[in-house]
């Protein structure tokens, strides 16, 4: 099949599966306005792809999936009945309906649950360059895994593999309401990794290296992800482990990007309304340096967390979350925003894009700026309080020293306290992770705790 054939053929997949995804919303709505309920809103969605492992120079799995179904929430008088199927034949979809609207009856009412206002469902639906079909089948993807492992396995330092990887996937969904709102929305998604093992006995180390896209052409280069795979594991090796000091700690860009995920999850409406975020009633108060800013660019093309409306149809909104250090406001639904009596910020779901401003300098100029510290290349397990904002976090990495990387670290906790680690962010540099929906640099913060020896 030609190149031309393929990308015809899945156009026309794609328009066929929209016209059946509209069609199954319709008539879940029509069926739900017919049961006298106040609202509804329904979801469907057909997603799909393949993925391929292989280890050691042979194929391990090669799985193809491609799943269909549709979700449905009814609120009849505060009461919120929610069903979901795995079936879109008509018959099914209009059973969920049913059993929706049953369940309604036997929840607990809340004048806080209904549909987002009519006036904010989204009304302009922008190309935002997601949908990048590419005909990846099972050989190639085996190929290129095994082009991935084979470069990373080729350092001789290199002494096991936990294997490589390749993946592709496409999803499709149509939103609608009884308020008249139907949106389409679609994306593809590409990935690689690696993970390997260095040295022997108990002078073990594993390390992985990995790339996602939107599009298949983006991806970095097989050799360049097992090479580097390779050297991330190499460099880990000979850990030491170091004494309980304060010093400031470099968050690399891959683990920065866990920041910013607690911080988002302090500002969502979910923890606010159950009094749980140690940033409640935060906003307008200086909760970063005020030289950075934190921003959220919904409609930014070929990035991982673009969208046209959120998952209740309204538009997002182009912000600055943090303007010169300030909260300027939070991340709310309809539902979290009504029990704090606030708008929605076309949030439900998520956040879209979070950009950083105020980054300067390579990684190696922030290392060189701290002196004596450390780099933190990976952190482990869930030692996160969003409620006191207390972080105690085991942690791996680097020793810094004349501001250059002395030795490898392992078996240390960093720890202290989310608001005093935002607002003592010293610097953040240029080499910005940009494989998901947050993008940013290496982080410096000072004065933090390492639990060691």
């Amino acid at each position: 099949m030609s190149d031309a054939t393929s990308v015809a053929q899945a156009e026309a997949d794609r328009k066929a599966g929209f016209e059946e995804l509209e069609a199954r919303v319709e008539d879940a709505l029509r069926r739900a306005t017919a049961a006298g309920v106040d609202g509804a809103e329904a979801t469907a969605s057909i997603h799909g792809g393949l993925s391929v492992n292989v280890r050691l120079g042979e194929v391990e799995t090669i799985e193809h999936t491609r799943d269909r179904g549709i979700s449905i929430t009814v609120y009849a008088g505060g009461r919120k009945g929610h069903a979901s199927s795995a079936d879109l034949e008509p018959e099914s979809v209009l059973a969920c309906v049913d059993r929706a609207v049953e369940i309604a009856r036997f929840t607990e009412a809340d004048n806080c649950n209904g549909l987002a206002d009519p006036d904010r469902m989204a009304t302009e639906f922008p190309d935002l360059d997601l949908w990048h079909p590419h005909d990846l089948d099972a050989q190639a993807a085996i190929d290129r895994a095994l082009a991935i492992e084979a470069a990373g396995r080729a350092d001789a330092g290199i002494t096991n593999s936990e294997g490589g990887s390749v993946s592709s996937s496409f999803g499709q969904s149509v939103y609608g309401n009884s308020n008249g709102f139907l949106g389409r929305s679609n994306g593809t998604r590409y990935g690689q990794s690696c993970v390997l093992v260095g040295g022997k006995g108990e002078g073990m180390q594993r390390d992985y290296w990995y790339d996602s896209t939107r599009r298949f052409e983006d991806l970095e280069s097989p050799e360049f992800t097992g090479r580097e795979a390779a050297r991330r594991t190499l460099r880990r090796l000979n850990a030491r482990r170091v004494p309980t000091a304060k010093v400031p700690v470099v968050f690399a860009a891959e683990v920065a990007r866990s920041l910013l995920g607690h911080f988002t999850g302090a500002i969502a409406g979910s923890a606010l309304y159950r009094n749980a975020s140690f940033l409640k009633d935060a906003v307008g108060q200086p909760i970063f340096p005020d030289w950075l800013t934190i921003s959220e660019r919904p409609f930014e093309p070929r990035a991982a967390g673009s969208a046209s409306f959120d998952a209740e149809g309204v538009t997002p909104a182009e912000r600055d979350i943090i303007d010169a250090g300030v909260l300027t406001g939070y991340i709310l639904s309809s539902y979290s925003a009504r029990r704090l009596g606030l708008q929605t910020t076309g949030n439900a779901g998520g956040v879209h894009n979070l950009r950083i401003g105020g980054a300067r300098g390579t990684q190696d100029d922030l290392l060189a700026n701290i002196g004596t510290g450390l780099l933190v290349t990976e952190v482990m397990g869930q030692g996160v309080n969003l409620l006191t904002g207390d972080y105690s976090r085991g942690a791996s990495g680097f020793w810094v020293e004349n501001g250059e990387l002395a030795y490898p670290v392992e078996e240390v906790t960093v720890a202290g306290n989310l608001r005093d680690m935002f607002s003592n962010i010293r610097a953040i540099g240029e080499d910005v992770d940009t494989r998901g929906n947050a993008h940013i640099g290496s982080v410096v913060i000072d004065g933090m705790t390492l639990a060691g020896e």
